[in-house]
């Protein structure tokens, strides 16, 4: 994995995040779980910042590794995903707007979230080469 470059920072922020349909329910059968599989691997497409690494629907919840901007909270970017994929599911499927109040939404309210750090070998590399990228971008001649 690469490291990111924004305006004002360089980061490399990975995060595991798992969440579930509310009550656990087996919801993604299969036509249901390919279709979440396709909403979810273009939410980066809807919320360009977020990258999407890894997915995993499994039968009763969610895997994805994801690239979050630092400027960004990962409660919003998971707001977000969840959201925008309940209203498409829920817009495809007739049965989860029977099975899901609009009170309550088709996915639980809580989430894990875990980052995916560095290896001591990755920042020691990073510390050793970031003084020879920090002097081919400065070279100052003068008169």
């Amino acid at each position: 994995m690469r490291f990111r470059k924004s305006a004002h920072a360089i980061y490399k922020t990975e995060y595991h995040l798992v969440w579930i349909p509310r009550y656990r329910r087996k919801i993604f059968a299969k036509g249901v779980k390919e279709y979440t599989e396709k909403i979810l691997s273009h939410i980066p497409e809807l919320y360009p910042d977020i990258e999407l690494v890894k997915l995993n629907v499994q039968e009763d919840h969610v895997h994805m590794v994801v690239v979050i901007p630092p400027r960004i909270a990962v409660a919003d970017a998971i707001q977000y995903i969840k959201t925008q994929s309940a209203k498409k599911l829920k817009a495809k499927f007739p049965f989860m707007q029977k099975t899901y109040t609009r009170k309550g939404g088709i996915w639980s309210r809580g989430y894990c979230v875990s980052c995916i750090g560095l290896n001591e070998k990755e920042i020691l590399a990073y510390v050793e080469h970031q003084e020879k990228e920090d002097k081919g971008q400065l070279q100052l001649t003068l008169p």
